[in-house]
């Protein structure tokens, strides 16, 4: 990864495990920061035009393996950092990423790839100006999840095959997911927040932590 960057604007980004709150607070950040006049990008993983439909499709057919699903996802955030993110930047923009190489660092550890292979895939990357971590306890990000949708398979981490029950899949998997969150949150400096916190009080907290670096 490439240490700082000299771009005019600033990249800001969410992780945490699916279910941590961060896409609400990132939604809220985003109109904080259109009110006080600011040119925003949002970007969502697995959103770009031309990577994102081949996912989706492979991911209904619950064919991919590990790899398969990890190299997937890199060139899906290949493109919409060379296509959406890298041009925001350069015209002075606030990026807001909705998950950053973070996410398929951590989730395809959980799945058994090593860490060198996915930091090379993603050595052309520029590190965020911040990055906020989400920490939720997995139990609790499954019911929320589930209070507005079904789980899916490959969140549930179902082709790990670590356990029948759907919940209880989800739990174990993205219990190692979370574990190698904090492994990188420890390394490189993650402003790390608790998921459980009121959505308010929460997001002050973002703002405080973001008005400098915008500044």
């Amino acid at each position: 990864m490439n240490e700082g960057h000299s771009y005019p604007g600033r990249l800001i980004v969410v992780e945490g495990i699916d279910g941590s709150g961060k896409s609400t607070q990132i939604e809220l950040l985003e109109n904080y920061l259109r009110l006080k006049g600011f040119g925003v990008l949002r970007n969502a993983w697995n959103s770009s035009q031309e990577i994102s439909p081949i996912i989706r499709k492979a991911k209904k057919k619950q064919i991919l393996t590990p790899y398969a699903f990890s190299l997937l996802h890199a060139a899906d955030f290949s493109y919409r950092y060379t296509h959406e993110i890298i041009p925001a930047l350069n015209a002075g923009k606030v990026v807001l990423s909705d998950r950053y190489i973070y996410t398929s660092i951590a989730r395809d550890c959980a799945r058994g790839i090593p860490r060198e292979w996915l930091m090379n895939n993603f050595r052309f990357a520029i590190r965020p100006d911040l990055t906020f971590f989400f920490r939720v306890d997995p139990s609790m990000a499954f019911e929320r999840i589930t209070q507005m949708r079904d789980i899916k398979y490959y969140e549930a981490g179902m082709d790990m095959e670590l356990s029948p029950n759907p919940r209880e899949s989800y739990i174990l998997f993205q219990s190692r997911v979370l574990s190698e969150y904090e492994g990188l949150a420890k390394e490189l400096g993650f402003f790390t927040l608790d998921g459980s916190r009121p959505v308010e009080e929460t997001q002050k907290v973002i703002r405080r932590a973001v008005n400098p670096v915008i500044q």
